[in-house]
């Protein structure tokens, strides 16, 4: 059994393991607004195995969305945690147009930004509670990373009913908007930020926003999109079908490839990550929560191996302060 390294969901008082697993990949293959949003090479029979692997060892977290296989990776939990529901902690997140059978995920409305998402929550909850086999979600969470502030406050109205109804515990917003989240967080029911957040980037501010205001950093990307495990080269290709062919949007991608930038940056800190006997992965985990004490890395995965890779950092535990200091001290930061 893993150690049981353990964090608070921010004002919640939600305890959770320490390390989540981010359910996206497992969705599989999905389409968003027509352009590939999901990941190629997926296998539910390993994709279950893997969450009970994780279960097992200690991981009581567990994120997902409604985009992810457009609803699969939800109605993959609820196979998982059938008859322990209780046991874990499930986080899911809604703000788009899912269409199961089509595997395909859009805009409410022409822009983004500007998205009627709050007429259209009262369903969405209800599609995911079905989908996930519960009555209740511990964390949701708007995934609109760019809504305008004026509508997601629409939004936070329908969300604070929710609460009272049960239907939700808490909630929280997948954004990078430090504006944004001060406006949005006044609530004592919103209890998290989900932000972009690995040792190679994020935003600190808004990580220093987060411990201001007692609101955990749930962190996508804690692996760099698997950049950070050390497994790609610069000429690493992924298939059309898989979001990181397409990702430029993210630091460590540009042009389907990865970027010698990144690569060249994780080999610098590769000898204090993986000191101590950790693998990469391990070293990249132990850095977050060694960053702050609200921190919840999410890494995605595939596999029973990825999982038991991952799990096995908490028995590691954060990194110490010297090891901190020499990361930014390499990275010159």
């Amino acid at each position: 059994m893993t150690t049981k390294l353990t964090r608070t969901l921010g004002r919640s008082g939600i305890k959770v393991s320490a390390l989540g697993l981010g359910c996206w990949a497992v969705g599989g293959p999905w389409t968003f607004n027509g352009s590939p949003g999901g990941w190629s090479g997926v296998d539910d029979a390993e994709s279950l195995r893997a969450i009970h692997r994780a279960f097992d060892l200690g991981v009581t977290f567990f994120d997902t969305a409604a985009n992810y296989g457009a609803g699969h990776s939800e109605r993959l939990l609820a196979q998982a945690f059938k008859g322990k529901r209780d046991k874990v902690v499930i986080a899911s997140k809604f703000g788009y147009h899912v269409d199961e059978a089509a595997k395909a995920v859009t805009f409410y409305g022409d822009k983004e930004e500007e998205s009627d998402v709050a007429s259209r929550l009262r369903t969405d909850v209800e599609v995911s509670l079905k989908r996930l086999g519960t009555d209740y979600i511990d964390l949701y969470q708007l995934h609109v990373w760019g809504l305008v502030i004026e509508r997601a406050l629409e939004v936070r109205e329908v969300l604070e009913e929710l609460v009272r109804q049960g239907k939700i515990r808490t909630y929280g917003w997948s954004t990078d908007r430090v504006d944004a989240i001060k406006v949005f967080s006044t609530s004592p029911n919103c209890s998290t930020v989900q932000q972009q957040l690995s040792v190679l980037d994020g935003n600190w501010e808004l990580l220093a926003l987060c411990e201001e205001l007692n609101l955990a950093s749930i962190n996508r990307g804690p692996l760099g999109m698997g950049l950070l495990t050390g497994k790609f080269v610069p000429t690493s290709t992924f298939a059309d079908d898989d979001v990181r062919h397409h990702a430029d949007w993210h630091p460590g991608f540009k042009n389907g490839k990865p970027t010698q930038e990144w690569l060249d940056k994780l080999a610098s800190i590769r000898e204090v990550l993986t000191s101590g006997g950790r693998t990469l992965s391990q070293g990249a985990l132990a850095w977050i929560w060694a960053r702050s004490p609200l921190t919840v890395p999410i890494p995605g995965f595939k596999t029973v191996a990825q999982v038991e890779e991952n799990c096995k950092a908490m028995e590691f535990g954060p990194l110490n302060a010297s090891q901190m200091a020499e990361i930014d001290r390499i990275l010159g930061r």
